[in-house]
Order: C-alpha cells, then structure tokens, then sequence
C-alpha cells in the first residue's frame, strides 16, 4: 500500500478539499501510474452532487488520465517504468460476459463496468478512486499506451470526452459523404467536430449562439446554424444523415430530428436531467432512428489514441491548479471554459 495526495468531496454538494487515500501495491498484472494530469469531466460534477443516485464518499472523482508508468506487475507484458499511459472512465469489468468478450467492457453485462471513481472494486468492494490524485494502480488490460507525440496535458480529456465522440462515429461508419450535425460545442461538442472533419464528413454545428461560429469553423467546421434563428433551422431541414447530440440540458428533440434525412440517426451523448419526450410520428414519418453511444471499450480507446496521434488531434483546454477545481466546476455550468479544463497534478505537491 502506498499513502497518495488527492482531492475529495467529503459528502454531496460539499465542495472538495484535500485527502489522502490508500492505493494497493502493484499485484502481478497492474501497473502504477504516477499522474501528470487529469481532465475534469462534466459527470464528475454530476457525480459529486449524487446527481445520478448512488454516490459513494468520500469521492475522488477523474477519470480522464494520464501519466507516466512508476512500477509494473511481474506478469506485465505491454508496458515498462517510464511509459506514457492513460486511464480512462473504467477499470474492470467481469471478462467474460459477451459485451466484454466482444471488446465492449463499457456494457459489461455480468457485472457492469467499473467505474475508474465512484465505483466499487469486484471481489474486495472496496471504493475506486479516480484521478484527481497523484497516482493510481491499474489492471493492464484496461491501461491505455499514450504516444509521447502529443501535448499530454491536452491528451488527457481524449479519454473520456475523445472516446464518447468518437466511438459512435466509429459504429455508425461516418465518413466522406456524410452530412453530420453537432449539436453543443463544449468539451464533447468540439471533440466530435473534430474528428468528424478528420473522418471526411461534411459537418455543421448546431448551437444557440451565433458567436461561436469563428470557434466552430476554426476547429473543422464547414457550416454554422444558430438554432434560434427559424429560417436557419429550416435551411437544414431533412438534411443531416447523423445529428451528435451532446446537450444535457433539456430541448425538443422534434425541432432537431426533423433535420434528419430519411434514414437519419440522431445519437444522444448527452443526459439530460428529465427524460426527453418525441411523437412517434416524427421518426415513422422519414425512418428516422434516435440512438445513444456510451464511451467505448479499451480496444477502441485505444484506436481513437492511435488516431490522434497520427492525425495530431487533442482537445482544447485550460490547465488549472487542483485547488481551484471548486471555482472550476462553477465556470463549466456557466459554460466558461474553451473546452476543457485539465488538473495540472503537479499542483498536488
């Protein structure tokens, strides 16, 4: 066991503060990561407030994690001290259920996925604690290699923000020829613009402000719609073969699905806090389909790093010091950040 700085919420709606946890010594397939830099999610907010049910505490949340390899396990086969590495939104999983036989770890049908924080461990039942903390010990299986290539501090968020996005744009093929709508361009919105640009897609974005269309366009964007705007809106009616939703607040869903093509799939990434509500009619009427995409398993994860190694993509951030999370959480639901923000762990010391 080894004694490790972090950040906690003690309980729900407390703001996070200093703590220290333990972490195990490395068994024969872990490897030890000492963190460079975590990036801060909007679930981890949720997850702090007990918005989903179900919070444990104190909680360490972060799950968007990279650093570099301290120790491995005698049985380690695909990485060595010093390495780059990354961890992402989950740590196990039970292995053999089909999802997981099938590289789908994050719908693990046996025993779920669990969660790299807010979690508990199978077998001991003892709480997992992410990465707003100096260091964490990880099962290689699900330990991502990380290329050296890239500014870390911006690869840390590919591994939740990255993946969400690019997974569905993975499952559903989306490439040259395609018409894809972004909906929302905040730290998923701006992920998914870019890696739809790098797929070959003709994308738009979507959005309530016409001020974000210099923002959109700079990041890969062709075509800008500001939603409040009717005649915009009906410019691009039946018009898009996918919609990436990544808005969690609420909204009707007909006003967007009928933008759709015949066959269009709108792909939900975003939860909003009450269930959204659409007639039938507005998906019978074209065969349209409304989907949803949860992260992706470690073998994509590793994939959509591999991609943006070689196509030189990472998110936008800003860095901040660990203890400012507290005033950070409160500029993300202002919406006040360009498109990241990411936990300099150094800051720990």
């Amino acid at each position: 066991m080894s004694t490790t700085k972090a950040y906690a919420a003690p309980a729900a709606n407390i703001p996070l503060e200093p703590f220290s946890l333990e972490r195990r010594a490395p068994g024969a397939h872990d490897v030890q990561i000492d963190i460079l830099f975590c990036g801060v999610c909007h679930s981890d907010l949720h997850q702090i407030r007990d918005e989903w049910g179900g919070s444990i505490f104190p909680m360490v949340p972060g799950h968007e994690i990279v650093g570099r390899v301290s120790a491995v396990g005698d049985h380690v086969k695909n990485f060595k001290v010093g390495d780059i590495a990354g961890v992402g939104c989950m740590v196990d999983s039970c292995r053999t259920c089909p999802s997981c036989q099938d590289g789908l770890e994050q719908y693990c049908e046996t025993t779920g996925m669990v969660g790299t924080y807010n979690a508990r461990e199978i077998g001991t039942g003892a709480p997992t604690y992410g990465g707003y903390s100096q260091q964490i010990v990880v099962d290689e299986k699900y330990t991502l290699k990380v290329s050296d290539k890239l500014d870390l501090a911006r690869v840390a968020p590919l591994l939740c923000a990255g993946i969400t996005t690019y997974s569905p744009l993975r499952q559903w093929k989306v490439g040259a020829g395609h018409r894809v709508a972004v909906m929302g361009l905040g730290g998923l919105g701006h992920m998914a613009v870019k890696f739809a640009a790098a797929l070959g897609a003709e994308v738009t974005v979507l959005s309530t402000s016409a001020g974000k269309e210099a923002d959109a366009k700079a990041l890969g964007a062709h075509k800008f719609v500001v939603t409040k705007d009717e005649a915009q809106l009906k410019a691009v009616g039946n018009y898009f073969d996918f919609i990436i939703n990544t808005v969690s607040a609420q909204l009707d869903l007909a006003t967007y699905v009928n933008l759709l093509r015949r066959d269009g799939t709108m792909i939900l990434l975003g939860v909003p806090s009450e269930a959204p509500h659409i007639h039938a009619f507005n998906l019978i009427a074209k065969r349209r389909r409304i989907a949803g995409s949860l992260i992706g398993g470690i073998a994509e994860t590793q994939e959509m790093l591999d991609f943006c190694a070689e196509h030189n993509i990472m998110s936008d951030i800003e860095m901040i010091d660990i203890q400012h999370i507290n005033e950070a959480y409160e500029r993300m639901l202002k919406g006040d950040v360009k498109y990241r923000f990411v936990i300099d762990v150094a800051s720990l010391n």
